[in-house]
């Protein structure tokens, strides 16, 4: 259930809903919005009666949610959640790119391919400290080495940090260094991740696993959220189907079905979803056509040299490249880059 409060309800009016949602042994959830505060309640095992809040002071309606992710949803909140992330804002209007390699190999490696994002309009530095790979004999990251040339060069460029956490035991360490928290397609079902990245309260991009639903991955989400954190961003990545073609098949129909069930940014990830460089350009468009509010694309100084997935990585030109044909499609939508 949600109640929504009116414009000018009190925050006495508020904690009093809140203390009546305890009684009943649930939890409240305070969502602010642009004109009012709105509270959902989690813990309800059934419906609950509109009644017992629709007469409190300060409520103007008391409405049943049909979702089972509740607060993610938009019958909860309406409007666009746009998160600030020290100062740069996803979601919203603006589409923002988030570059950079697959993995943090070296300082060489990182510095260069952090200032040629940036150059050409990229505001997240994307790199992995810790790397979750099918073999384990690949290359598996700096660990927090990784970490800190991420920071130095976040440093030396402005750019925001976008970095994997893996585990629970890791998640200390990274959220001391990263922006923004990533967990991976692998980890989007682990559930005592999630709570815990909730609780941390640092932005996070959710990426979808490779099996996932649309259902289960906004249930995810509802983890991170039920938790207090509502800096939560959906990151797709294609999922696997029995083309064999590419290394993935980009559900881009999930862009505009998410942006009609949750209120959370959306971001497509075109170096995953196809996996094949020469075709990351063209996926990067049709995602901004598609209505995502960001995306995040490997780049590599040398993708023939990188340690991991070179086969997708867009070198600096490239890269330069496919900002210039995103400003276009953004721009015949009405939104900037």
């Amino acid at each position: 259930m949600l109640v929504v409060m009116k414009p000018h309800a009190t925050p006495e009016q508020i904690a009093g809903v809140e203390e009546r949602i305890r009684s009943l042994g649930l939890t409240p959830h305070a969502i602010p919005g642009a004109q009012r505060v709105a509270i959902g309640i989690t813990g309800n095992k059934g419906a609950l009666d509109p009644a017992a809040f629709e007469t409190m002071p300060g409520v103007a309606d008391a409405i049943r949610v049909s979702q089972p992710f509740k607060l993610v949803s938009r019958e909860v909140k309406e409007e666009d959640t746009v998160i600030d992330v020290d100062g740069v804002s996803l979601g919203g209007k603006a589409i923002r790119v988030m570059a950079g390699p697959c993995s943090v190999e070296s300082k060489e490696q990182l510095l260069e391919a952090a200032h040629a994002v940036k150059q050409v309009g990229a505001t997240f530095l994307r790199g992995g400290a810790f790397k979750p790979r099918t073999s384990p004999y690949e290359f598996q990251g700096l660990g927090e080495e990784g970490l800190k040339l991420l920071a130095l060069a976040r440093e030396q460029t402005g750019l925001k940090v976008v970095t994997e956490v893996m585990d629970t035991d890791q998640l200390p360490m990274v959220a001391e260094y990263a922006d923004v928290l990533q967990i991976g397609a692998r980890n989007m079902q682990n559930y005592s991740l999630l709570k815990r990245v909730g609780a941390v309260g640092k932005p996070v991009l959710l990426k979808r696993g490779p099996a996932a639903t649309i259902k289960e991955w906004l249930m995810a989400a509802e983890y991170v959220v039920s938790e207090g954190n509502y800096r939560v961003a959906l990151c797709e990545r294609g999922i696997r189907t029995f083309e064999t073609m590419t290394r993935n098949t980009l559900d881009l129909n999930a862009v505009p079905v998410l942006k009609a069930l949750t209120h959370l940014p959306v971001v497509v990830d075109p170096s995953h979803g196809i996996g094949l460089r020469a075709h990351v350009p063209a996926m990067a468009r049709a995602g901004v056509a598609a209505g995502a509010d960001g995306l995040i694309v490997e780049v590599h100084p040398a993708p023939d040299r990188a340690l991991s997935d070179g086969h997708q990585s867009l070198t600096p030109a490239e890269f330069a490249g496919l900002m210039t044909q995103v400003r276009v499609i953004a721009g015949a939508i009405g939104r900037p880059v």
